[in-house]
């Protein structure tokens, strides 16, 4: 399963929030020129974000967005199922099997299992906390 460039602008955005939350509600240009996101197609991503209660946004003058929730509360995989759907590497009825019960389908639930575990055990602090430690200074890239 690949993920969609989409959720991966999303998860960049949402860890912009979290490394400058001290700074207040950013708008969706700052987070567009610090993470190199197109800032018309972000736009579209962070009103996805607010209505999937990732984000809360702000009007006017001194408005723009901040994270709806505790980063540690803020799972990779949530946000990855919101944006992009299931986890599973192999939709499901997409392989032509002879069968209902095709011989590959534990395979892919197995797969898919293995990314939950995975997903589902890292939160928007532990990539904030591998930012804020150095492991990655430049535009900020997902690797678990």
């Amino acid at each position: 399963m690949a993920l969609t460039q989409k959720c991966l602008y999303a998860l960049r955005a949402l860890l912009e929030l979290a490394v400058r939350h001290d700074q207040g509600p950013l708008r969706v240009s700052e987070i567009a020129t610090a993470q190199d996101i197109p800032p018309r197609f972000l736009e579209v991503i962070m009103s996805e974000l607010r209505q999937g209660g990732f984000v809360d946004s702000r009007r006017g003058k001194d408005g723009g967005y901040t994270l709806s929730r505790e980063t540690v509360r803020i799972r990779l995989g949530d946000v990855i199922r919101y944006v992009d759907g299931s986890l599973a590497p192999v939709e499901k009825g997409r392989v032509n099997c002879p069968s209902p019960d095709c011989i590959f389908q534990p395979t892919w639930d197995a797969a898919e299992a293995a990314l939950s575990e995975v997903y589902d055990n890292v939160t928007l602090q532990d990539i904030a906390d591998r930012h804020f430690h150095g492991e990655n200074t430049a535009t900020i890239d997902f690797v678990i």
